[in-house]
Protein backbone atom coordinates (compact mmCIF):
# COMPACT_ATOMS: atom_id res chain seq x y z
CA UNK A 1 0.00 0.00 0.00
CA UNK A 2 1.17 3.50 -1.02
CA UNK A 3 1.19 5.75 2.33
CA UNK A 4 2.66 8.75 0.34
CA UNK A 5 -0.91 9.15 -1.32
CA UNK A 6 -3.43 11.37 1.16
CA UNK A 7 -7.40 9.70 2.44
CA UNK A 8 -9.00 12.99 1.10
CA UNK A 9 -7.65 16.87 0.01
CA UNK A 10 -8.85 20.16 1.12
CA UNK A 11 -10.87 22.90 -1.15
CA UNK A 12 -7.64 24.61 -1.97
CA UNK A 13 -5.11 21.85 -2.28
CA UNK A 14 -6.60 19.49 -4.06
CA UNK A 15 -4.10 18.00 -6.91
CA UNK A 16 -5.51 19.08 -10.83
CA UNK A 17 -5.21 15.38 -11.61
CA UNK A 18 -6.81 13.77 -8.40
CA UNK A 19 -9.83 11.31 -8.70
CA UNK A 20 -11.41 14.10 -6.64
CA UNK A 21 -10.62 16.86 -9.01
CA UNK A 22 -12.37 14.73 -11.39
CA UNK A 23 -15.22 14.22 -9.15
CA UNK A 24 -15.77 17.87 -8.14
CA UNK A 25 -15.86 19.11 -11.92
CA UNK A 26 -18.02 16.94 -12.92
CA UNK A 27 -20.87 17.88 -9.76
CA UNK A 28 -19.90 21.60 -10.84
CA UNK A 29 -20.72 21.35 -14.48
CA UNK A 30 -24.38 19.95 -13.71
CA UNK A 31 -25.89 22.87 -12.97
CA UNK A 32 -25.41 24.50 -16.06
CA UNK A 33 -26.39 21.02 -17.94
CA UNK A 34 -29.91 21.57 -15.99
CA UNK A 35 -29.93 25.06 -17.45
CA UNK A 36 -28.77 24.32 -20.92
CA UNK A 37 -31.00 21.11 -21.81
CA UNK A 38 -33.60 22.32 -24.23
CA UNK A 39 -32.06 25.48 -25.20
CA UNK A 40 -30.89 26.62 -28.86
CA UNK A 41 -27.32 27.58 -29.27
CA UNK A 42 -26.22 29.57 -32.66
CA UNK A 43 -22.48 28.75 -33.27
CA UNK A 44 -20.46 30.49 -36.03
CA UNK A 45 -16.94 30.00 -37.12
CA UNK A 46 -15.37 30.79 -40.08
CA UNK A 47 -13.11 28.83 -42.76
CA UNK A 48 -9.96 29.82 -40.93
CA UNK A 49 -10.80 27.45 -38.49
CA UNK A 50 -11.09 24.85 -40.77
CA UNK A 51 -7.79 25.51 -42.54
CA UNK A 52 -6.18 25.25 -39.48
CA UNK A 53 -6.69 22.08 -38.62
CA UNK A 54 -9.22 22.06 -35.85
CA UNK A 55 -12.53 20.82 -37.39
CA UNK A 56 -11.89 17.33 -35.88
CA UNK A 57 -11.45 19.17 -32.50
CA UNK A 58 -14.49 20.95 -32.18
CA UNK A 59 -16.82 18.68 -33.75
CA UNK A 60 -16.60 16.21 -30.81
CA UNK A 61 -17.28 19.02 -28.34
CA UNK A 62 -20.43 20.28 -30.57
CA UNK A 63 -21.24 16.57 -30.22
CA UNK A 64 -20.99 16.22 -26.52
CA UNK A 65 -23.35 20.40 -26.72
CA UNK A 66 -26.01 18.00 -28.81
CA UNK A 67 -25.65 14.79 -26.27
CA UNK A 68 -26.36 16.89 -23.30
CA UNK A 69 -29.56 18.30 -25.18
CA UNK A 70 -28.64 21.35 -26.33
CA UNK A 71 -29.93 22.12 -29.67
CA UNK A 72 -27.32 23.46 -32.48
CA UNK A 73 -27.71 25.47 -35.03
CA UNK A 74 -24.09 25.69 -36.81
CA UNK A 75 -23.12 28.49 -39.32
CA UNK A 76 -19.37 28.28 -40.84
CA UNK A 77 -17.84 31.25 -43.48
CA UNK A 78 -15.59 29.95 -46.15
CA UNK A 79 -13.49 33.34 -46.73
CA UNK A 80 -10.20 31.92 -47.08
CA UNK A 81 -11.38 28.85 -49.31
CA UNK A 82 -13.30 31.55 -51.42
CA UNK A 83 -10.00 33.53 -52.06
CA UNK A 84 -7.79 30.64 -52.78
CA UNK A 85 -10.24 28.90 -55.08
CA UNK A 86 -10.76 33.19 -56.85
CA UNK A 87 -6.48 32.35 -56.82
CA UNK A 88 -6.50 28.98 -58.50
CA UNK A 89 -8.65 30.66 -61.12
CA UNK A 90 -6.48 33.43 -62.02
CA UNK A 91 -8.30 36.39 -60.39
CA UNK A 92 -7.01 39.03 -58.44
CA UNK A 93 -10.03 39.74 -56.24
CA UNK A 94 -9.43 38.85 -52.54
CA UNK A 95 -12.09 39.13 -49.94
CA UNK A 96 -11.98 40.74 -46.58
CA UNK A 97 -14.28 40.36 -43.71
CA UNK A 98 -17.01 42.49 -44.49
CA UNK A 99 -19.54 42.78 -47.24
CA UNK A 100 -18.14 43.32 -51.34
CA UNK A 101 -19.33 43.34 -54.09
CA UNK A 102 -19.46 39.36 -55.75
CA UNK A 103 -19.14 38.66 -59.24
CA UNK A 104 -20.45 35.82 -60.94
CA UNK A 105 -16.95 33.90 -60.88
CA UNK A 106 -16.75 34.70 -56.55
CA UNK A 107 -20.40 33.67 -56.50
CA UNK A 108 -19.04 30.23 -57.84
CA UNK A 109 -15.86 30.33 -55.77
CA UNK A 110 -18.71 30.52 -52.99
CA UNK A 111 -20.82 27.81 -54.05
CA UNK A 112 -17.63 25.25 -54.28
CA UNK A 113 -16.08 26.41 -51.46
CA UNK A 114 -19.68 26.11 -49.33
CA UNK A 115 -19.95 22.66 -50.56
CA UNK A 116 -16.75 20.91 -49.33
CA UNK A 117 -17.08 22.39 -46.13
CA UNK A 118 -20.82 20.93 -45.54
CA UNK A 119 -19.19 17.80 -46.65
CA UNK A 120 -16.20 18.01 -44.81
CA UNK A 121 -18.79 18.97 -41.60
CA UNK A 122 -20.74 15.95 -41.94
CA UNK A 123 -17.75 13.70 -42.15
CA UNK A 124 -16.51 15.10 -39.22
CA UNK A 125 -20.10 14.22 -37.62
CA UNK A 126 -19.93 10.43 -39.15
CA UNK A 127 -16.73 9.40 -37.81
CA UNK A 128 -17.67 6.64 -34.40
CA UNK A 129 -14.66 4.82 -34.44
CA UNK A 130 -14.47 3.25 -31.01
CA UNK A 131 -12.17 4.51 -27.86
CA UNK A 132 -12.42 8.12 -29.69
CA UNK A 133 -14.81 10.75 -28.37
CA UNK A 134 -17.33 9.90 -31.29
CA UNK A 135 -17.60 6.53 -30.32
CA UNK A 136 -21.08 5.52 -30.35
CA UNK A 137 -22.32 8.96 -31.58
CA UNK A 138 -25.31 9.04 -33.56
CA UNK A 139 -24.96 12.92 -35.09
CA UNK A 140 -27.67 14.08 -37.70
CA UNK A 141 -26.81 17.27 -39.50
CA UNK A 142 -29.43 18.40 -41.77
CA UNK A 143 -28.70 21.65 -44.68
CA UNK A 144 -31.25 22.72 -46.63
CA UNK A 145 -32.58 26.15 -48.03
CA UNK A 146 -33.16 28.17 -45.00
CA UNK A 147 -32.51 31.24 -45.75
CA UNK A 148 -34.36 33.71 -48.07
CA UNK A 149 -31.61 36.25 -49.27
CA UNK A 150 -32.22 39.60 -51.00
CA UNK A 151 -29.68 41.08 -52.96
CA UNK A 152 -27.55 44.54 -51.13
CA UNK A 153 -28.28 46.08 -54.24
CA UNK A 154 -26.50 49.49 -55.48
CA UNK A 155 -25.03 51.46 -52.61
CA UNK A 156 -23.64 54.82 -53.12
CA UNK A 157 -23.08 53.76 -57.02
CA UNK A 158 -21.36 50.72 -56.10
CA UNK A 159 -23.25 47.68 -57.31
CA UNK A 160 -22.59 44.64 -54.77
CA UNK A 161 -24.01 42.42 -57.60
CA UNK A 162 -24.27 39.01 -56.05
CA UNK A 163 -23.87 40.01 -52.61
CA UNK A 164 -26.84 39.28 -50.66
CA UNK A 165 -28.55 39.56 -47.10
CA UNK A 166 -30.82 37.58 -44.96
CA UNK A 167 -34.32 38.45 -45.39
CA UNK A 168 -36.03 35.74 -43.55
CA UNK A 169 -35.31 32.52 -42.11
CA UNK A 170 -37.52 29.47 -42.24
CA UNK A 171 -38.07 29.30 -38.57
CA UNK A 172 -40.94 26.23 -38.22
CA UNK A 173 -38.93 24.14 -40.28
CA UNK A 174 -36.15 24.80 -38.34
CA UNK A 175 -37.46 23.99 -35.04
CA UNK A 176 -39.30 20.75 -36.09
CA UNK A 177 -35.81 19.40 -37.01
CA UNK A 178 -34.39 21.00 -33.95
CA UNK A 179 -37.24 19.40 -31.45
CA UNK A 180 -35.91 16.02 -33.17
CA UNK A 181 -32.50 16.27 -31.82
CA UNK A 182 -30.03 17.07 -35.28
CA UNK A 183 -28.49 19.93 -36.34
CA UNK A 184 -28.80 22.14 -38.20
CA UNK A 185 -25.83 23.45 -40.75
CA UNK A 186 -26.28 26.76 -42.57
CA UNK A 187 -23.39 27.77 -45.26
CA UNK A 188 -23.02 31.87 -46.37
CA UNK A 189 -25.88 31.25 -48.89
CA UNK A 190 -29.09 32.50 -50.16
CA UNK A 191 -31.53 32.10 -52.07
CA UNK A 192 -33.84 34.63 -53.47
CA UNK A 193 -37.81 33.55 -54.08
CA UNK A 194 -36.96 33.38 -58.01
CA UNK A 195 -33.64 30.95 -57.53
CA UNK A 196 -31.31 33.56 -57.31
CA UNK A 197 -28.26 32.61 -54.76
CA UNK A 198 -26.32 35.43 -53.13
CA UNK A 199 -23.65 35.24 -50.43
CA UNK A 200 -24.14 36.33 -47.00
CA UNK A 201 -21.33 37.54 -44.61
CA UNK A 202 -21.25 34.43 -41.98
CA UNK A 203 -21.24 37.04 -38.84
CA UNK A 204 -24.95 38.92 -40.51
CA UNK A 205 -26.36 35.04 -40.81
CA UNK A 206 -25.49 33.95 -37.52
CA UNK A 207 -26.66 37.03 -35.56
CA UNK A 208 -29.81 37.12 -37.94
CA UNK A 209 -30.52 33.02 -37.24
CA UNK A 210 -29.63 33.48 -33.55
CA UNK A 211 -32.73 36.50 -32.97
CA UNK A 212 -35.18 34.36 -35.22
CA UNK A 213 -35.26 31.49 -33.10
CA UNK A 214 -34.75 33.62 -29.84
CA UNK A 215 -31.59 31.72 -29.33
CA UNK A 216 -30.16 31.32 -25.68
CA UNK A 217 -26.84 31.93 -26.71
CA UNK A 218 -24.80 33.26 -30.27
CA UNK A 219 -21.14 32.22 -30.04
CA UNK A 220 -18.65 33.57 -32.66
CA UNK A 221 -15.45 30.93 -32.43
CA UNK A 222 -12.54 33.55 -33.50
CA UNK A 223 -9.15 33.00 -34.17
CA UNK A 224 -7.62 35.02 -30.95
CA UNK A 225 -9.28 36.15 -27.48
CA UNK A 226 -10.50 39.38 -28.47
CA UNK A 227 -8.35 41.23 -26.14
CA UNK A 228 -4.93 39.37 -27.09
CA UNK A 229 -4.98 40.18 -30.31
CA UNK A 230 -5.57 43.89 -29.97
CA UNK A 231 -3.36 44.10 -26.50
CA UNK A 232 -6.32 44.93 -24.44
CA UNK A 233 -7.47 44.28 -20.78
CA UNK A 234 -10.66 43.66 -21.74
CA UNK A 235 -12.99 41.84 -19.18
CA UNK A 236 -14.23 38.73 -19.73
CA UNK A 237 -18.04 39.74 -19.33
CA UNK A 238 -18.92 43.41 -21.01
CA UNK A 239 -21.76 45.52 -20.76
CA UNK A 240 -23.24 46.33 -24.41
CA UNK A 241 -22.84 49.67 -23.70
CA UNK A 242 -19.45 48.99 -22.95
CA UNK A 243 -19.00 46.85 -26.05
CA UNK A 244 -19.80 49.80 -28.64
CA UNK A 245 -18.08 52.39 -26.41
CA UNK A 246 -14.98 50.00 -27.25
CA UNK A 247 -16.11 49.82 -31.05
CA UNK A 248 -16.38 53.20 -30.88
CA UNK A 249 -12.93 53.76 -29.64
CA UNK A 250 -11.28 51.76 -32.43
CA UNK A 251 -8.41 50.12 -30.88
CA UNK A 252 -9.87 46.50 -31.81
CA UNK A 253 -8.49 45.38 -35.46
CA UNK A 254 -11.01 44.57 -37.93
CA UNK A 255 -11.78 41.15 -37.16
CA UNK A 256 -12.24 41.94 -33.64
CA UNK A 257 -14.59 44.63 -34.67
CA UNK A 258 -16.83 42.78 -36.67
CA UNK A 259 -17.56 40.15 -34.24
CA UNK A 260 -17.79 41.90 -31.28
CA UNK A 261 -20.36 44.84 -33.34
CA UNK A 262 -22.45 41.66 -34.09
CA UNK A 263 -22.71 40.65 -30.92
CA UNK A 264 -23.58 43.78 -29.56
CA UNK A 265 -26.21 43.45 -32.10
CA UNK A 266 -27.72 40.29 -31.10
CA UNK A 267 -27.87 41.29 -27.53
CA UNK A 268 -29.71 44.83 -28.58
CA UNK A 269 -32.48 42.72 -30.45
CA UNK A 270 -33.00 40.44 -27.40
CA UNK A 271 -30.08 37.50 -27.24
CA UNK A 272 -29.13 37.10 -23.53
CA UNK A 273 -25.18 36.06 -23.88
CA UNK A 274 -23.13 36.53 -27.18
CA UNK A 275 -19.73 35.34 -26.94
CA UNK A 276 -16.55 35.30 -28.52
CA UNK A 277 -14.13 32.74 -27.72
CA UNK A 278 -10.96 32.00 -29.11
CA UNK A 279 -11.24 28.43 -30.68
CA UNK A 280 -6.95 27.71 -31.00
CA UNK A 281 -7.18 27.25 -26.87
CA UNK A 282 -8.32 23.23 -26.85
CA UNK A 283 -12.10 22.68 -25.45
CA UNK A 284 -12.64 26.52 -25.58
CA UNK A 285 -16.41 26.48 -26.33
CA UNK A 286 -16.83 24.21 -23.29
CA UNK A 287 -14.78 26.26 -21.02
CA UNK A 288 -16.76 28.70 -22.07
CA UNK A 289 -19.91 27.61 -21.54
CA UNK A 290 -19.22 25.08 -18.65
CA UNK A 291 -17.12 27.28 -16.06
CA UNK A 292 -18.62 30.43 -14.59
CA UNK A 293 -15.63 32.62 -15.62
CA UNK A 294 -14.83 31.41 -18.98
CA UNK A 295 -12.03 31.97 -21.48
CA UNK A 296 -13.89 34.24 -23.74
CA UNK A 297 -15.62 37.73 -23.37
CA UNK A 298 -19.57 37.40 -23.49
CA UNK A 299 -21.75 40.79 -23.95
CA UNK A 300 -24.36 41.23 -21.78
CA UNK A 301 -27.32 43.78 -21.78
CA UNK A 302 -26.66 46.20 -18.66
CA UNK A 303 -29.68 47.41 -17.17
CA UNK A 304 -28.43 48.70 -14.20
CA UNK A 305 -28.33 52.47 -13.56
CA UNK A 306 -25.81 51.95 -10.90
CA UNK A 307 -23.00 50.26 -9.38
CA UNK A 308 -21.06 52.51 -6.83
CA UNK A 309 -19.47 52.37 -3.26
CA UNK A 310 -21.00 53.09 -0.89
CA UNK A 311 -20.82 56.29 1.38
CA UNK A 312 -21.97 57.30 4.77
CA UNK A 313 -25.15 58.73 3.34
CA UNK A 314 -26.53 55.23 2.27
CA UNK A 315 -26.12 53.65 5.66
CA UNK A 316 -29.75 53.87 6.50
CA UNK A 317 -30.30 51.83 2.80
CA UNK A 318 -28.13 49.20 3.57
CA UNK A 319 -29.09 48.38 7.54
CA UNK A 320 -33.27 47.82 5.91
CA UNK A 321 -31.53 45.68 3.00
CA UNK A 322 -29.30 43.49 5.86
CA UNK A 323 -31.97 43.55 8.99
CA UNK A 324 -34.73 40.84 7.25
CA UNK A 325 -31.67 38.61 6.63
CA UNK A 326 -30.34 39.11 10.39
CA UNK A 327 -33.90 38.30 12.13
CA UNK A 328 -34.31 35.05 9.89
CA UNK A 329 -30.90 33.89 10.74
CA UNK A 330 -29.08 33.90 7.45
CA UNK A 331 -26.95 36.53 8.08
CA UNK A 332 -24.76 37.25 11.70
CA UNK A 333 -26.68 40.57 12.80
CA UNK A 334 -24.13 43.71 12.65
CA UNK A 335 -25.84 46.79 13.98
CA UNK A 336 -25.64 50.22 12.02
CA UNK A 337 -22.41 51.34 14.04
CA UNK A 338 -20.52 48.78 12.63
CA UNK A 339 -21.84 49.29 8.90
CA UNK A 340 -20.93 52.72 9.92
CA UNK A 341 -17.32 51.66 10.54
CA UNK A 342 -16.80 49.74 7.51
CA UNK A 343 -18.97 51.67 5.28
CA UNK A 344 -16.29 51.86 2.52
CA UNK A 345 -16.13 48.13 2.32
CA UNK A 346 -19.62 48.33 0.76
CA UNK A 347 -20.69 48.74 -2.78
CA UNK A 348 -23.87 49.51 -3.71
CA UNK A 349 -26.99 48.89 -6.45
CA UNK A 350 -28.75 51.87 -7.18
CA UNK A 351 -31.87 52.96 -9.38
CA UNK A 352 -33.71 56.33 -9.43
CA UNK A 353 -31.91 57.15 -5.95
CA UNK A 354 -33.07 53.73 -4.52
CA UNK A 355 -30.63 51.20 -2.95
CA UNK A 356 -31.43 48.15 -3.44
CA UNK A 357 -28.31 45.51 -3.67
CA UNK A 358 -24.83 45.82 -1.50
CA UNK A 359 -21.74 43.34 -1.30
CA UNK A 360 -19.09 43.81 1.03
CA UNK A 361 -15.17 43.22 0.47
CA UNK A 362 -13.41 42.48 3.47
CA UNK A 363 -9.22 41.74 3.11
CA UNK A 364 -7.41 39.98 4.82
CA UNK A 365 -4.01 41.07 3.61
CA UNK A 366 -1.36 38.83 4.98
CA UNK A 367 -2.86 35.76 3.17
CA UNK A 368 -3.96 37.57 0.33
CA UNK A 369 -7.67 36.31 0.76
CA UNK A 370 -10.70 38.42 1.21
CA UNK A 371 -14.00 38.32 2.32
CA UNK A 372 -17.25 38.40 0.35
CA UNK A 373 -20.15 39.40 2.89
CA UNK A 374 -23.27 40.81 2.70
CA UNK A 375 -24.29 40.13 -0.88
CA UNK A 376 -27.91 40.82 -0.81
CA UNK A 377 -30.53 42.07 -3.65
CA UNK A 378 -33.72 43.35 -2.27
CA UNK A 379 -36.58 40.28 -3.35
CA UNK A 380 -38.31 42.62 -5.48
CA UNK A 381 -35.24 42.87 -7.75
CA UNK A 382 -34.26 39.44 -7.36
CA UNK A 383 -34.38 36.89 -10.98
CA UNK A 384 -32.47 39.48 -13.10
CA UNK A 385 -29.30 39.06 -12.84
CA UNK A 386 -28.10 41.45 -10.12
CA UNK A 387 -26.57 39.10 -8.26
CA UNK A 388 -24.35 37.92 -10.30
CA UNK A 389 -23.25 41.46 -11.25
CA UNK A 390 -22.60 42.13 -7.70
CA UNK A 391 -20.29 38.94 -7.84
CA UNK A 392 -18.49 39.71 -10.55
CA UNK A 393 -17.62 43.18 -9.35
CA UNK A 394 -16.24 42.05 -6.21
CA UNK A 395 -14.62 39.24 -7.98
CA UNK A 396 -12.53 42.15 -10.10
CA UNK A 397 -12.42 44.44 -7.29
CA UNK A 398 -10.43 41.70 -5.06
CA UNK A 399 -8.15 40.75 -8.12
CA UNK A 400 -7.15 44.20 -8.84
CA UNK A 401 -6.36 44.27 -5.30
CA UNK A 402 -4.05 41.77 -5.67
CA UNK A 403 -6.14 38.57 -3.34
CA UNK A 404 -5.42 35.37 -4.92
CA UNK A 405 -8.56 33.97 -3.09
CA UNK A 406 -12.33 35.20 -2.43
CA UNK A 407 -14.23 33.09 0.59
CA UNK A 408 -17.30 33.43 2.21
CA UNK A 409 -19.66 32.24 5.11
CA UNK A 410 -23.10 30.88 3.88
CA UNK A 411 -25.56 28.93 6.03
CA UNK A 412 -28.37 28.79 3.01
CA UNK A 413 -26.91 29.81 -0.11
CA UNK A 414 -24.14 27.21 -0.80
CA UNK A 415 -25.46 25.69 -4.16
CA UNK A 416 -25.40 29.29 -5.75
CA UNK A 417 -21.73 29.95 -4.80
CA UNK A 418 -20.84 26.58 -6.20
CA UNK A 419 -22.99 27.09 -9.29
CA UNK A 420 -20.62 29.82 -9.85
CA UNK A 421 -17.26 28.51 -8.93
CA UNK A 422 -16.67 27.89 -5.35
CA UNK A 423 -15.70 24.83 -3.71
CA UNK A 424 -16.44 24.05 -0.15
CA UNK A 425 -13.66 24.07 2.45
CA UNK A 426 -13.23 23.87 5.81
CA UNK A 427 -12.44 26.42 9.14
CA UNK A 428 -8.46 25.82 8.85
CA UNK A 429 -8.38 27.26 4.98
CA UNK A 430 -9.95 30.85 6.64
CA UNK A 431 -7.02 33.55 7.09
CA UNK A 432 -6.39 32.99 11.07
CA UNK A 433 -8.17 36.36 12.06
CA UNK A 434 -11.24 34.70 10.49
CA UNK A 435 -10.64 31.28 12.40
CA UNK A 436 -10.42 33.35 15.65
CA UNK A 437 -13.70 35.44 15.21
CA UNK A 438 -15.34 32.10 12.94
CA UNK A 439 -18.95 31.39 15.39
CA UNK A 440 -19.01 27.62 15.82
CA UNK A 441 -22.45 27.99 16.96
CA UNK A 442 -23.34 28.99 13.40
CA UNK A 443 -22.35 26.18 11.62
CA UNK A 444 -21.25 28.22 8.72
CA UNK A 445 -20.16 26.04 5.66
CA UNK A 446 -17.13 27.93 3.92
CA UNK A 447 -16.39 28.46 0.46
CA UNK A 448 -13.61 29.35 -1.46
CA UNK A 449 -12.76 30.49 -5.23
CA UNK A 450 -9.06 30.87 -6.32
CA UNK A 451 -8.59 34.73 -8.48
Amino acid sequence: MNTDIPDSYNAIDTPDESQAQFVRWFREVAPYVHDFRGKTFVVAFGGELINDGLLYTLIPDLSLLSALGIKLVLVHGSRPQVNEQLRLKGETTQFGRGTEPTSAVALECAKEAAGEIRLDIEAAFSQGLPNTPMSHAQIRIISGNFVTARPVGVIDGLDFKHSGAVRKLDVDAMRVILNQGALILLSPLGFSPTGEAFTLDMEDLATSTAIALRAEKLIFLTPEHIGHSNNLDIDSELARADADALLASGKLDQDCSTFLRYASQAVKRGIARAHLVPYKQDGSILLEIFTHDGVGTMVVEDTLDDLRPANLDDVGAIVQLIEPLEIDGTLVPRGRSVIEREVERFTVLEHDGIIYGCVALIPYEEERMAEMACLIVHPEWQGSGEGEILLRHTEAKARAAGFKRLFVLTTRTSHWFIKRGFVQGGVSDLPKGKQSHYNRSRNSMVFIKKL
